[in-house]
């Protein structure tokens, strides 16, 4: 290589393309001959190479970043329950409709049921058969999916509290009878809590009903004075 062309290789290099809006271009060039948005122009004799920008949908990229990025809690779906939660959701449904063949007919009248439901109910005090007695409350439990629950369970749990408040007062009637056959006293407080009462029939109501115990004879008087305690004490509501 001569003297002439190193000399001209150090010396920096300067594209004219010709007119005054090529030499304003040509003044936007670099050193490296780029130009401020790095593009690279050619004078038809030297080729320069343009660089190339990053490709973003390229196969192994495309996607990426939706990938990582966090999903918003509000997209997530809903898991459907397992195996386990449906099952257990399915024996509850089976043993309340259980329970329902278990009330009386005003009960059931009382309740909201589709009528296929109910006729399924009065269907089960119709069978003798165990089996067919299991495959009924199998159906019951069955048609039991397609009614809320809810509304059931709140009448039952109501009605079981009533029943159980009933159950407080009629024992409570009870002691009271035992009370006054076995201590006189028990009759003057009661008279004094119901003044209203006849003292003289339960006196001769009381003294019956003891005659009755010692000889064995049926307890008609031991059953009058509870009839008589259950006016005088009612039930409250």
């Amino acid at each position: 290589m001569n003297q002439h062309n190193k000399q001209d290789k150090n010396k920096p290099l300067h594209i004219h393309l010709g007119g005054d809006e090529d030499e304003h271009d040509a003044e936007l060039l670099d050193e490296d001959g780029l130009q401020g948005d790095g593009e690279i122009y050619d004078d038809g004799e030297v080729e320069v190479i343009r660089p190339q920008a990053r490709k973003t949908d390229s196969p192994s990229t495309r996607g990426r970043g939706l990938r990582n990025q966090p999903v918003e809690a509000d997209d997530e779906e809903e898991l459907p329950p397992s195996k386990t939660k449906i099952k257990k959701q399915m024996h509850e449904l089976r043993d309340l409709g259980k329970e329902l063949t278990e009330l009386g007919k005003d009960q059931l009248a009382q309740l909201d049921i589709p009528e296929s439901l109910r006729d399924a109910i009065r269907e089960m005090h119709r069978i003798n058969s165990f089996g067919a007695q299991r495959r009924q409350i199998q159906y019951i439990g069955k048609l039991m999916r397609d009614v809320d629950p809810a509304p059931i369970i709140a009448k039952l749990d109501a009605w079981k509290g009533k029943s159980q408040q009933h159950t407080v007062h009629l024992h409570r009637l009870e002691r009271w009878r035992d009370r006054l056959l076995e201590n006189d006293d028990a009759l003057t407080e009661l008279l004094a809590a119901h003044p209203q009462a006849d003292a003289q029939h339960l006196r001769a109501l009381i003294r019956n009903a003891k005659k009755e115990k010692e000889a064995g004879k049926p307890p008609k008087n031991y059953r009058e004075i509870y009839q008589i305690l259950r006016e005088l004490m009612p039930e409250p509501d």
